[in-house]
């Protein structure tokens, strides 16, 4: 198993670890949102944290002490505190000042499907809570301790179940344990020249039990698929026993059962084992970066490629404030370095927007010519090629928003994310909708891009960077966020396209998938889980 690294409590992710704000961006903050530079808040030390004495009651925690061993039932602050939250701009508000009352009384630290098995068994008989925890990337309050009105409750820490259990290289297929991190199994499955091709932004710490538990959409989704696309099989433990589906390529037999577990979110119990369909390491691939003349023009653009099957295995299209904002944070290298300022104003692209696209294939003469086709396109609206340097660039840094997020957020300022998906025909009304009600209810700076295309209709990613109001920092984004997400369902997007319901999403639910669907899926919740001791407030609203 592979040795685990520890997140900082209140921030991404290890001290020195990912970039930091360039000194240049100072000029930037200032003019654009008129704050002052310099750090101006610091997260509170550990040992300034508060917490609640822990309530796990002594026969619960013996029963457990005997299923995974004394050393892996811990209460001691610090795993507490680790495990008390997500990574939401909420929970790091709260995180920073050491507002940790509600932390979990214990993190059991099972080894085996059957451990976590015996755990719920015993969890289920002292009516203790469970929360299961990947990489605790959340940002939609996934892991937040919530105890649905009982004393206790246990965060199910799955780091330990790590392994990759087989892979079927003629099928190709893996079979892993949910705790594995994205990281690492890539580098297992890079030894027999294969990957799982899933890279979303919180790739450097998510797991392969939290993807498919929250239907994680990575970074080259649009050429290689959602993570349900790639799922083959699952397995899950609840309080009421396993539950497993076979591995094969399709079935007709009846309404899928790995469907309603795909997206669970630990609400129905605790995915111990999944299948997922690999592929093999691209020999070939090519970033590139693009200028189009406006957000309209890309994403008809885009349009075209997805329904033509003709789009790249990764897009990227930035509108004009998300554009500007990269070229001001990249200052003097990157991206402004690669394209040249002085060259994108003279042919018109000052207010433009860039697009990176990124083809990855097994054949060199094949990248190219979808390459070759993509550029045409780009011609063909008048829109101008930026080279590959663009491209590097953004690889280099498409982990690193959340890095910065940490320096942004001793700033003073308020940094979230929130994101959706439409039709193509509904999408120019629900951009400009969100848009405006974020930026009525924030000021600041809002931007967006498009990351993931489909044949029907594309994801809307939008960045919210704002003063922070001092005195009601959470009520100030809780406000805007409401108010988003009702702009969202009225204008025909989805409450969510990859961040998965958690708490915060919970209430919205109904309205997307009817109060008969959220009907049918509490009636799979009381079969499996009958005491409703699993993760309680997430997905379904109480």
């Amino acid at each position: 198993m592979s040795a685990r690294r520890e997140q900082v409590f209140w921030g991404w992710g290890e001290p020195g670890a990912g970039p930091t704000l360039p000194a240049h961006a100072e000029a930037w903050l200032r003019e654009a949102l008129g704050v002052e530079g310099g750090v101006v808040e610091r997260p509170v030390a550990l040992s300034d944290v508060v917490l609640r004495a822990p309530e796990l009651a002594p026969g619960a925690r013996d029963g457990l002490e005997a299923v995974v061993g004394a050393a892996h039932v811990r209460d001691d602050p610090e795993i507490r505190v680790l495990r008390a939250a997500g990574k939401s701009y909420l929970d790091l508000l709260a995180q920073r000042a050491g507002a940790c009352e509600e932390a979990p009384d214990a993190v059991v630290a099972p080894g085996s499907a059957e451990e976590v098995l015996a755990v719920l068994r015993i969890c289920s008989e002292h009516d203790v809570a469970v929360v299961p925890f990947g990489g605790g990337t959340s940002v939609v309050g996934g892991v937040a301790p919530e105890r649905g009105g009982r004393d206790a409750l246990v965060s199910l820490d799955l780091a330990r179940m790590d392994a990759v259990v087989s892979v079927d290289e003629r099928s190709r297929i893996a079979r892993l344990q949910p705790g594995l991190r994205l990281p690492e199994a890539d580098h297992r499955l890079a030894a027999r020249g294969l990957t799982l091709g899933h890279f979303p932004q919180s790739y450097e710490w998510a797991t392969v039990g939290g993807c498919v538990a929250t239907r994680s959409a990575g970074q080259a989704s649009t050429g290689f698929g959602r993570i349900e696309d790639n799922v083959v099989a699952v397995r899950l433990a609840s309080p009421r026993g396993e539950l497993g589906t076979r591995e094969v390529p399709a079935s007709a037999a009846g309404p899928s059962v790995y469907e309603l577990l795909v997206g669970s979110e630990g609400a129905l119990g605790v995915l111990t084992e999944v299948a997922l369909r690999v592929r093999r390491v691209a020999e070939h691939r090519r970033y590139e970066g693009f200028f189009v003349a406006s957000f309209a023009d890309g994403c008809e653009l885009l349009r075209g490629l997805a329904q033509d099957e003709a789009a790249p295995e990764v897009v990227r299209l930035s509108d004009e404030p998300e554009t500007a904002m990269a070229l001001a944070f990249a200052g003097r290298r990157g991206v402004k370095a690669a394209i040249g300022s002085a060259v994108v104003r003279a042919r018109g692209f000052a207010d433009g927007c860039l697009l990176v696209c990124g083809w990855e294939g097994a054949r060199e003469a094949d990248v190219e010519k979808r390459r070759n086709e993509t550029s045409a396109r780009v011609r063909a609206i008048g829109g101008m090629a930026a080279g590959g340097a663009p491209g590097r660039s953004w690889l280099a840094s498409r982990y690193g928003g959340p890095h910065l997020r940490d320096d942004l957020l001793d700033r003073g300022l308020l940094i979230e994310t929130l994101e959706t998906a439409a039709t193509w025909e509904r999408l120019p009304g629900l951009y400009a909708a969100v848009r405006e009600v974020l930026e009525a209810a924030l000021g600041g700076r809002v931007s967006g891009h498009v990351s993931h295309l489909y044949p029907t209709g594309a994801s809307l990613y939008f960045t919210v960077l704002a003063r922070r109001d001092r005195d009601g920092a959470a009520g100030q984004w809780q406000a805007a966020k409401d108010a988003a997400s009702a702009a969202i369902l009225a204008a025909g997007g989805t409450i969510t396209h990859h961040h998965a319901i958690g708490h915060d999403h919970a209430p919205w639910l109904a309205a997307e998938a009817s109060a008969l669907g959220v009907d049918v899926l509490r009636a799979v919740k009381d079969r499996l889980d009958p005491t409703g001791i699993m993760n309680p407030g997430k997905l379904l609203a109480r």
